[in-house]
């Protein structure tokens, strides 16, 4: 009884998107791979990853140092006298609490900066959505890259992630790309984590 329960809701869905397609034309896009793929897209992503390189450089550096020392206290760990092992202890903890700090705010200025280049891609892409969509007759375009979307099955009859890219690149190419529109900017793809400090063990007898 139970799984008849929980098919209705699936069950309903289905029934309201086929309805919604046969009142008019239905199309589906992958606008995050969309906005990734386009010229513009790359472009972005490729200055994105230019500015942010010099500072997963020293992170990784800092990273380096943190495991050099605690190569050291391991391998001395029968060596250096309780102080030594204590105080190399205490300079490992708080280059990891520095570092762990360094890459927060490295990976909050990242996600600002995608987040702002997905926003100005976003409203120009949407904006060749709509012309498209106008152009072909289509009445409902359902963005299939959010988790969110209660979107089961689409045919690739349907998908026009392809034509919008090529649309766009051609646009932006003759300066004549539509204006931007004021519908929302889509949510942005996962990003990269930082490297995250390895975690230590303190010395024996602590």
């Amino acid at each position: 009884m139970k799984s008849k329960v929980i098919l209705w809701p699936v069950l309903a869905l289905a029934l309201t998107l086929t309805a919604q397609a046969q009142q008019g034309k239905f199309a589906v896009i992958n606008i995050q791979g969309a906005i990734i793929s386009t010229k513009d897209g790359q472009k972005a992503a490729a200055e994105l990853n230019a500015k942010t390189a010099p500072k997963k450089k020293e992170l990784e550096q800092k990273q380096n140092e943190v495991n050099a020392l605690q190569d050291q206290l391991n391998k001395g760990s029968n060596t250096l006298s309780d102080s030594a092992k204590n105080d190399l202890y205490k300079n490992i903890e708080s280059k990891k609490k520095s570092l762990q700090r360094e890459v927060e705010d490295a990976q909050a200025d990242l996600e600002a900066d995608q987040q702002k280049l997905l926003q100005q891609l976003g409203q120009k892409i949407l904006a060749v959505i709509e012309k498209y969509s106008r152009d072909n007759g289509i009445t409902m375009v359902v963005d299939v890259s959010s988790p969110q979307t209660p979107i089961l099955y689409a045919s690739p009859s349907v998908d026009i992630t392809k034509e919008i890219i090529e649309l766009y690149d051609k646009s932006t190419a003759g300066g004549s790309a539509p204006a931007p529109t004021s519908t929302p900017a889509p949510k942005p793809p996962a990003t990269t984590t930082a490297p995250k400090p390895a975690p230590t063990k303190p010395p024996a007898g602590q």
